[in-house]
């Protein structure tokens, strides 16, 4: 069992070259104070009530990751208690190599990104499908997405991190960039109209 939360992330061999590196003190004031999380708190839950975009990483039972992209309604990755989030997952290429990753290796991990913010949020924990459990499913599916769930992954939390900000290129989704673009073309519309009358005006 580990002595700290960071302990899933932080191994012998990592935090040997955090000594060589010189950050193994830092990490270490880290793990005696405040550390990392373990449960679902109001900031994780209000970071992912934004997302509508995350990554998942799992590996299979030879160690080979894999790094899949998932998207959804905004908030679609949902808190289901305090240590549990929870998503409907669509069909995509039809290779399921996560799913054959979690039939032989729940350990998993959420690389949950906020590029607007240049935020990220890093998760560590198993993760398993759930098939054919309705309830759970309408609890989990945005029924305005226009994409057919297959079934549910469920994600337990064993830790989370937010960690520097650093080397974040800020990306805007199309929610973000609408809005300004309305307000130009709006305010594009009314500057023509404006021309419009002063040409009429000095013409007459």
């Amino acid at each position: 069992m580990n002595q700290y939360a960071s302990d899933i992330a932080f191994t012998p061999s990592v935090k040997a070259i955090q000594s060589s590196k010189g950050s193994r003190a830092t990490y270490s004031r880290v793990e005696q104070g405040y550390g990392w999380q373990t449960d679902v708190t109001p900031e994780l839950e209000a970071f992912i009530s934004g997302l509508d975009m995350f990554y998942l990483g799992t590996a299979n039972n030879a160690g080979q990751p894999y790094i899949q992209y998932r998207g959804g309604s905004e908030g679609f990755l949902k808190v289901v208690d305090s240590k549990t989030l929870g998503f409907a997952d669509f069909g995509g290429n039809r290779q399921y190599i996560t799913l054959g990753n979690l039939a032989e290796n729940p350990k998993a991990s959420l690389f949950l990104m906020d590029y607007t913010n240049s935020r990220r949020i890093k998760v560590w924990g198993t993760a398993r499908v759930v098939e054919d459990d309705e309830e759970l499913m309408n609890r989990l599916h945005d029924p305005q997405y226009p994409a057919k769930p297959e079934h549910v992954i469920l994600f337990t939390i064993e830790a989370w991190d937010m960690n520097c900000h650093q080397h974040i290129h800020k990306r805007f989704s199309r929610n973000d960039i609408l809005p300004l673009i309305e307000k130009l073309r709006a305010e594009n519309q009314a500057l023509q109209e404006k021309l419009a009358q002063y040409e009429s005006r000095t013409e007459s």
